[in-house]
């Protein structure tokens, strides 16, 4: 017997059949007429080829058969009636979850920090793990589930997927204290006479600025390119470089590292950051209080 051909419902005549002991006191319980539970009954000694009950002075008495598959039946119905019936919750305070979220090396100097520090007050069990967008085929580890939520300028996760804005950033140029620049404005003729270090983080929205430059016929002497943000303020302090970097960056650099930032001369669009989740995962509880925790810190 396969459990496709078994109808569901005449395993429910069957538990209650057991319970009750009489067609009368099963049909009672489950709203039935008492013909209908004589058919169910029927039907049921003929898919097990088995009387299962027979006629008494005590009522329905069960056959071995009928026996030993109650136990099976009643926990299988019971798991099921579980199932159902139990709403899929999350308890910060308990949960040990271990949340995937994409982003750049930028996104884990302005994220990560003020994150951690919310969740050790918030969630002391759950753990964080980032990942490089462009490690992985993100769009598909989304939809399955491995990685929880993205973060940043991310325009290529389409149609089945959420977004919600954060925040936007303009862009300033860093360098450090006493630069040829550090004064409260800085003409286009200065921006082309210093020297520059471009970060060509792939997965950001850093690219599209030096495209922007480009076509607008903006000249940089390009002495350093670099992969990604980690030594960006160390090397800008010890060089004369100068870095085009979004705001919220270059405030980080000034505070830490005592870097200096101005205006940008070229009037460059912002850059929009948006947190971006699975459309399978939009009504998770789980993936709801992350995105909420996002919001909360960071939404402006």
């Amino acid at each position: 017997m396969e459990l496709k051909d078994v109808d569901l419902n005449l395993l429910v005549v069957f538990d209650n059949l057991l319970r009750q002991g009489t067609v009368s006191g099963a049909a009672k319980t489950l709203n039935l007429s008492q013909p209908a539970v004589s058919n169910a009954l029927a039907r049921l000694r003929t898919l097990f080829g088995d009387p299962l009950f027979v006629r008494s002075s005590k009522g329905m008495l069960p056959t071995p058969l009928a026996e030993e598959l109650a136990e099976p039946v009643a926990y299988a119905l019971e798991s099921l009636q579980t199932a159902l019936s139990h709403k899929v919750s999350f308890d910060p305070l308990r949960s040990v979850r271990a949340f995937r979220i994409a982003m750049t090396d930028i996104g884990e100097v302005h994220f990560i920090p003020p994150l951690m520090g919310a969740l050790g007050d918030r969630a002391p069990g759950v753990t964080v793990t980032t990942v490089r967008n462009t490690a992985v085929d993100l769009a598909a580890e989304m939809s399955q589930g491995k990685i929880d939520l993205a973060v940043g300028h991310l325009p290529e996760l389409g149609t089945t997927f959420f977004q919600r804005r954060l925040f936007r950033q303009r862009y300033v140029c860093l360098f450090r204290p006493g630069h040829a620049m550090d004064k409260k404005t800085v003409s286009m003729r200065d921006f082309e006479a210093a020297e520059h270090i471009v970060v060509t983080a792939a997965g950001t929205g850093h690219a599209r600025v030096d495209e922007i430059l480009a076509q607008h016929g903006v000249q940089r002497k390009i002495r350093l390119r670099v992969p990604h943000f980690v030594a960006l303020a160390d090397i800008i302090a010890t060089t004369d470089l100068v870095a085009t970097v979004t705001l919220t960056f270059a405030e980080r650099c000034a505070r830490y590292f005592g870097l200096r930032y101005v205006k940008h001369p070229f009037a460059l669009p912002e850059i929009q950051i948006n947190l971006f989740w699975h459309a399978r995962y939009h009504r998770d509880p789980a993936n709801q209080w992350l995105r909420d925790q996002f919001v909360g810190l960071f939404s402006d």
